[in-house]
């Protein structure tokens, strides 16, 4: 799918709670951003306002969380309702960390778009966000029209 849109994808990638474990989360920056993506990784303990402040204010096209803490249900419904509220229900949310097989349909239910378990090759968050940001880039423009 083509768009006018001609700047990179722009990904926030964040770790949300107590969790101080954040290779995961770096590993996946860095393959983004060797994709040619913007990341912007917030660091570690990070709340979900301060996550949705961020990637509002960096106008990203998707938003990453990396739970490893088992607080992964907390997290994502808290982001995707700051989301919603400031009007902001378009940015992708997307994670991957240690989230149990019977919660995945639950987190998809929420609007999570994707998650990537251990053992995930890099290039598929990396195809996916090249697949589903230019769609979000087209509903916006259609949005504009």
């Amino acid at each position: 799918m083509t768009t006018s849109h001609s700047r990179p994808i722009r990904v926030l990638i964040a770790k949300p709670g107590m969790d101080g474990h954040d290779r995961g989360a770096k590993v996946i920056a860095r393959a983004l951003r060797d994709a040619g993506m913007e990341v912007i990784y917030t660091g570690l303990r990070q709340t979900a306002e301060m996550i949705v402040n961020a990637a509002l204010q960096e106008d990203v096209d998707a938003i990453g969380l990396s739970v490893l803490s088992g607080a992964h249900m907390h997290y994502f419904r808290e982001v995707k309702a700051l989301l919603q509220e400031r009007g902001a229900q378009d940015v992708i949310l997307f994670g991957g960390g240690i989230i149990p097989d019977q919660d995945l349909p639950k987190l998809e239910e929420l609007g999570v778009g994707k998650l990537f378990t251990p053992g995930t090759n890099t290039d598929d968050p990396v195809e996916w966000l090249r697949e589903v940001v230019p769609q979000r880039w087209a509903k916006l423009e259609a949005q504009d029209l």
